[in-house]
């Protein structure tokens, strides 16, 4: 990912309404299995600027991973400690120690082998272990944001499905998410082309007071994608499980 993504990514996470309205969507995933104040020991693959790992933290230890040493001293600026660098397609721990590992938007990126990286989560999960994804959706939705951080891939549920069974990894629950506002994202993309060229991520877009009635329009769909799941969306979650 571009380095000033970064700085843009660690200057959002803990206001933008799509981080906030994700971090619900990712709590009930989780609570699915697990409730608040167990003692689990829990990896952030591809931490980034490690906005995830302070939530995450509800659930017990978390370790963060990430290959660029840029982003990890944005999680030091955070006060996160539980660092690692490294890649999400070589782990730098032995096996079978995690109870529960999260990947958030990072298969996806360009160079990525997402089967290698699936293979190494069940590598390190302890038997029963689970994974917790969240990927960008749909191909033809590919557009500036993509550009900026660097997507190499958008996926459909049943292709993500398939990867996970095929690196040994039990498919418990997938859905797609941000489904309220797919619309207004798909004229997005398609006036892309009309509109000048946008230079960084979608990140950068203000969208002023209406920060808050995004954040609670992608959140009131955390019970539906958490039980039943969505038919469509801009994102794919999936929770998968170690035998």
């Amino acid at each position: 990912m571009k380095l000033d993504e970064y700085r843009i990514m660690y200057d959002t996470e803990d206001r933008l309404w799509w981080y906030r309205g994700m971090e619900r969507i990712t709590r009930l995933l989780a609570e699915r299995s697990y409730k608040p104040g167990q003692k689990l020991n829990i990896l952030d693959a591809g931490c980034g600027t490690g906005g995830a790992i302070h939530y995450l933290a509800s659930y017990g230890i978390v370790t963060g991973v990430d290959f660029s040493s840029h982003a990890l001293r944005f999680c030091r600026q955070r006060g996160e400690a539980r660092l690692a660098r490294g890649s999400v397609t070589d782990l730098p721990f032995r096996d079978a120690v995690f109870d529960l590992v999260t990947c958030f938007d990072v298969l996806s990126v360009r160079g990525v082998d997402d089967s290698k990286a699936l293979r190494e989560f069940r590598r390190v999960l302890v038997s029963g272990g689970r994974v917790i994804l969240r990927l960008p959706a749909y191909g033809w939705l590919r557009g500036a944001h993509d550009r900026a951080v660097e997507t190499g891939h958008r996926y459909r549920i049943s292709e993500i499905k398939a990867k996970m069974a095929g690196a040994g990894i039990e498919v418990e629950h997938a859905s797609y998410a941000n489904m309220w506002l797919f619309p207004i994202a798909v004229l997005k993309r398609w006036a892309e082309p009309l509109l000048p060229r946008q230079a960084g991520s979608d990140l950068t877009l203000s969208v002023g007071p209406l920060n808050r009635i995004f954040q609670y329009i992608l959140a009131s769909e955390a019970p539906l994608i958490a039980s039943r799941g969505l038919p469509f969306g801009l994102s794919v979650v999936a929770v998968g499980r170690r035998g």
